[in-house]
């Protein structure tokens, strides 16, 4: 499952759609909105997303990752619109039998995400410039 919300995401709601008997491991990510970019002050971020693109991308990725992991569960959610300092961007939650597979397509998601989902991000600096930021490894 892959979601967008101009909501806040629910930690405890998407960890529950993790859970099943069968995982004896668990990873997940959770991405926040952080104070600086590239050594330049930011005050919170703007997310926008082709919502309809970005929810048929992360399917993709989601199903990708389960053929290519040995997984039991993957979700990923994220957010759009206006965050501030420390608020949840993202999150992704991988069950597995053992801890391996849920680290590496934990990773696998991520990195994915952040390449094929169209999900843009623009920070609003202290100084009072704005400006898109691109992902960096």
């Amino acid at each position: 499952m892959f979601t967008i919300s101009e909501t806040p995401l629910d930690l405890a709601a998407l960890r529950a759609l993790c859970q099943d008997n069968r995982a004896g491991g668990f990873c997940s990510f959770e991405g926040w909105v952080r104070n600086e970019h590239q050594g330049r002050a930011v005050k919170g971020l703007d997310y926008q997303a082709y919502v309809e693109l970005a929810t048929i991308e992360g399917q993709r990725i989601l199903a990708e990752t389960a053929l290519q992991f040995p997984v039991i569960r993957v979700v990923a959610a994220h957010r759009v619109g206006s965050l501030a300092i420390g608020e949840l961007a993202v999150y992704v939650g991988v069950s597995a039998g053992h801890r391996d597979a849920a680290f590496a397509a934990c990773r696998h998601i991520i990195d994915a995400i952040k390449v094929d989902v169209p999900i843009w991000k623009r920070g609003h600096y202290l100084e009072g410039a704005s400006g898109w930021l691109h992902p960096t490894a």
